[in-house]
């Protein structure tokens, strides 16, 4: 068989249609509303036409599974003025109580009240209620005065201290002298101007101060030792105690001003009896005298150191061996003051006369201190003694009020 030949038969050539999309145009004769119904989308089939698509009964979508929503529908308008009511009030009511008269209380078995209001009413809680407490502290305040009134009047007194054995010398040298007092009864008149000083106006302004520091009195000193000071005296020399069984007192010296009052020096710390005070000294009691006394003359183993009294360098005044708890007592006699206990004034500390009689003690001087208490002296440091020696002045008149202070302030 001549040429080819084809076994395999084809159909006849056909051109295929194409597909006409269907576009929705979108109206606008009338204007969009919102509200309403919502139109559902439709999916286009396999041959480009568009269909509805169908809904399931659960409220989705079948093509594109999507939760249906519906709209609400628009709320009529409301007027606020109708809208609004006004609120309702109840008014709460109140039970008034009823007043119960309280139980009348019994009085206590040792009270009696004056004039107790009887018992019920108002009138009687009234009373009861606006009653004043009574104070406690009257007593108390009594019992308190009471206790500055006997301190004052020294009926207190303290228990000695604890003695060891001592020195059973006398107080000072020499023997017994003759009996003549040496400091006479102040006159009457003296007496009643130094009382006349002390009048309730002075008394009132004792602790009245000045700008140069002057008081009107001398603090501490009552009535009856003022009246001692003699009226011409400018200087006093003021030794006081804790107590009148104190070893230890402080010591002041004391300028009368032109006008009558005080100037104070400086305190100076001392000593005294070892066993204190006394207004009744005798030989070996180991007490200072307590009194008013003149001081007029000076003496010392050292040197005049300024002394305005007649002052007696001697090499007697010497003292050695220790005190009552050991202290050394040399160089107490370098600088001393006779004070004019039961002695002549106007000799050397060293006279041995006694006018009151050798009972009596005698040989009591301002001295220096050795740090420890005396057999009836007063003692104060050495610069301190050198110092009293330089300032005291026979023209003013010097004397001690040396005691305890609750004594020194009757």
């Amino acid at each position: 068989m001549s040429g080819s030949h084809r076994a395999t038969e084809y159909p006849p050539y056909e051109p295929t249609q194409e597909p006409v999309y269907g576009v929705p145009q979108q109206s606008h004769e009338a204007p969009y509303n919102p509200y309403e119904s919502y139109q559902q989308p439709v999916r286009q089939d396999y041959y480009g036409g568009y269909q509805q698509a169908p809904q399931a009964a659960d409220g989705y979508f079948e093509a594109y599974d999507q939760p249906f929503q519906s709209y609400p529908a628009e709320p009529e308008p409301v007027d606020p003025a109708q809208a609004y009511q006004e609120p309702t009030y109840e008014q709460p009511t109140y039970e008034q109580p009823l007043y119960e008269e309280p139980a009348p209380v019994a009085p206590l078995a040792s009270v009696t009240p004056a004039a107790a209001p009887a018992p019920g009413g108002r009138a009687a809680v009234r009373g009861r209620r606006r009653k004043a407490k009574q104070k406690r502290h009257g007593k108390a305040v009594m019992a308190g005065t009471a206790l500055l009134v006997a301190a004052a009047a020294g009926w207190y007194t303290v228990g000695q201290d604890d003695a060891k054995p001592g020195i059973t010398a006398a107080d000072g040298p020499g023997p017994e002298g003759v009996n003549k007092p040496d400091q006479p009864t102040p006159a009457p008149a003296a007496v009643q101007a130094a009382a006349d000083r002390q009048s309730a106006p002075a008394a009132a302004g004792r602790s009245e101060t000045r700008p140069d520091g002057s008081l009107a009195a001398i603090p501490g000193l009552g009535a009856a030792f003022t009246a001692k000071i003699p009226t011409e005296t400018t200087q006093v020399v003021v030794a006081s105690g804790a107590d009148k069984n104190t070893d230890k007192n402080t010591v002041v010296l004391w300028t009368r001003t032109p006008e009558g009052r005080w100037l104070a020096g400086e305190t100076w710390n001392g000593h005294n009896g070892k066993n204190g005070w006394t207004a009744d000294h005798n030989e070996g009691d180991l007490r200072s005298p307590i009194g008013v006394f003149s001081l007029t003359d000076a003496g010392g183993h050292n040197a005049d150191p300024g002394s305005k009294l007649p002052y007696d360098k001697d090499p007697s005044f010497v003292v050695s061996g220790t005190g009552f708890f050991g202290d050394q007592l040399a160089g107490s006699f370098d600088y001393v003051v006779a004070i004019n206990y039961n002695r002549v004034p106007g000799n050397s500390p060293l006279d041995p006369r006694r006018p009151m009689g050798g009972k009596k003690g005698g040989g009591i001087w301002l001295h220096v201190d050795h740090d420890g208490p005396t057999h009836g002296c007063v003692s104060i440091p050495e610069d301190k003694m050198a110092q009293l020696i330089r300032t005291l002045d026979p023209a003013a008149h010097p004397v001690i009020v040396m005691g305890d202070a609750t004594t020194l302030a009757a």
